[in-house]
C-alpha cells in the first residue's frame, strides 16, 4: 500500500429539480467510495462551448441546461461544510485563481472554510484561464507573475499573527494590512497548486504542499515536472517529499466499453480536447484548430465558438486525443491507468465525472456506480 488517495470534483453548476442535488450526489458518491475530499470548481463560464450543450448532442443537458451557471465555489463549500460533521471530507477549490480575487480576499475565504470546517479547508490555487478574467475586466497579462504575488501575499497574511502587513508588490503592495482569522489548531490550509509550465513548475516547488496539475499530459511527463518541482523545493532548503504530487483527472466511464465508446465519441468529448495544448493535438497527427502554439484551456474562450464552429473542431479530433485528454475506460480500465500514474509519482487523484456526455442521460447517471467502484479499487493502489 502506497497511501494513495483520491477526491471527488462537483462540477457546481445550477441543476433542475433543486439547487443543492448534485452537490448532495457527489457527496454521497465520495462517502460512499471512501474518498478523502470533495471540491468544486472556481468558474465564472463553462470550459466548453454552451453552443453544444444541448440534448441534442449530451444528456446531461436535460439535468443542467446551462453550461454557464456556474456556483460561486466558496459560497457552496459553505454549505457543504454545514452538512459534512458525519461525512468529514476534506474540501477544497480546484482551483481559484489569482486574477480575479484579490489575495487578502482569497486568504479570508480559505482561512473561514478550514477553521469552520475544523481544519478540512484545502486552497486549489492557479494564475487561471482567460475565460474567467478577460470577459470581466480583468487584465491578463502576466497571470504567472500575478500569481506569484498573489501566493507570497497570502502566506504573507496567514502569517502575520494579526500584525499589520506592509509589502511592496507590482500587483497587490500591502500598506499596514491586517489579517486576525487565527489558524485552526496552528494549521492554515494547504495550497495546491496547478502548475503546468516551467517557471510555474518551480513556483510550486519554492511554496507549495501539494502540486495539483489538471490539463492533459502523459504520465511520464508528470514524472518528469515532478522531478523539476523537487528540484526547486530542493533548491529552496525544502523538503521535496513534503509536497504531495497530486493531479485532477476528468473522466468518462460506464459500465460497458460500448457505452464509454459513445462518450469518447460525443460531440462535447470532442470539442472538450480543444482545451488540450497545440502540442498534446500534435502528437496524434492533427493540428489544433486555434493554431499550432495554441496553450489550450488557458487562453480559450469557448463562450464565443458557435455552434457550427464547434462541430467543425469536433470532426478534427481523433478518439486517441480524447482518450489522452480524459481517463476513459470501465472502472478497471481507469484503475489500471491511475496506477500508471502512480508508478510515475502521483499519490492523489482528484477525479471529475463528465460521463454525462453520452448522448442518453440514463447513461450518464448510470455512471455514479463505475464511479464509486473506480474510487473504491485505487484503495489497492
Amino acid at each position: 500500500m502506497n497511501g494513495f488517495k483520491t477526491g471527488l470534483m462537483d462540477h457546481a453548476i445550477h441543476p433542475r429539480f433543486a439547487p443543492d442535488l448534485t452537490l448532495r450526489n457527489t457527496r454521497a458518491q465520495a462517502v460512499a467510495g471512501g474518498a478523502d475530499s470533495m471540491w468544486l470548481p472556481d468558474h465564472l463560464n463553462s470550459l466548453l462551448p454552451s453552443s453544444i450543450w444541448k440534448p441534442h448532442y449530451t444528456g446531461g443537458a436535460k439535468l443542467t441546461p446551462s453550461a454557464n451557471a456556474f456556483y460561486e465555489p466558496w459560497t457552496a463549500l459553505g454549505y457543504v461544510a454545514a452538512h459534512n460533521k458525519l461525512a468529514r471530507l476534506r474540501l477544497g477549490v480546484g482551483v481559484t485563481d489569482a486574477g480575479r480575487r484579490n489575495p487578502a480576499v482569497t486568504a479570508q475565504a480559505a482561512a473561514t472554510l478550514h477553521l469552520l470546517s475544523r481544519g478540512r479547508g484545502i486552497l486549489g490555487f492557479g494564475p487561471g484561464e482567460r475565460e474567467g478574467n478577460q470577459p470581466y475586466g480583468v487584465d491578463w497579462t502576466q497571470p504567472v507573475g500575478r500569481f506569484e504575488e498573489a501566493l507570497a501575499t497570502i502566506r504573507a497574511l496567514w502569517n502575520s499573527g494579526g500584525t499589520p502587513v506592509t509589502r511592496d508588490s507590482k500587483f497587490f503592495p500591502l500598506r499596514d494590512a491586517v489579517f486576525d482569522i487565527p489558524p485552526h489548531k496552528g494549521t492554515r490550509p494547504p495550497i495546491w497548486v496547478a502548475a503546468h509550465g516551467p517557471r510555474m513548475l518551480r513556483i510550486a516547488g519554492h511554496y507549495a504542499d501539494a502540486w495539483f496539475p489538471g490539463y492533459a499530459q502523459t504520465p511520464k511527463q508528470y514524472a518528469e515536472k515532478l522531478d523539476i518541482i523537487r528540484a526547486a523545493a530542493d533548491n529552496a532548503r525544502r523538503d521535496p517529499q513534503t509536497i504531495l504530487p497530486a493531479a485532477l483527472f476528468f473522466i468518462l466511464t460506464a459500465r460497458t466499453t460500448i457505452q464509454v465508446d459513445d462518450m469518447v465519441d460525443s460531440v462535447p468529448a470532442r470539442v472538450g480536447a480543444l482545451n488540450a495544448p497545440a502540442h498534446v493535438w500534435a502528437r496524434h497527427g492533427v493540428e489544433h484548430p486555434l493554431g499550432p502554439d495554441f496553450t489550450g484551456a488557458q487562453d480559450l474562450l469557448p463562450h464565443t465558438i458557435d455552434e457550427a464552429t464547434a462541430l467543425d473542431y469536433a470532426d478534427r479530433v481523433p478518439p486517441s486525443l480524447v482518450r489522452e485528454t480524459f481517463l476513459t475506460g470501465t472502472p478497471t480500465d481507469i484503475i489500471d491507468q491511475l496506477a500508471d500514474w502512480r508508478d510515475n509519482g502521483a499519490r492523489y487523484a482528484v477525479l471529475a465525472n463528465l460521463s454525462a456526455v453520452h448522448p442518453q442521460m440514463s447513461v450518464g447517471l448510470a455512471s455514479s456506480l463505475p464511479l464509486v467502484q473506480i474510487l473504491r479499487g485505487t484503495k489497492r493502489l
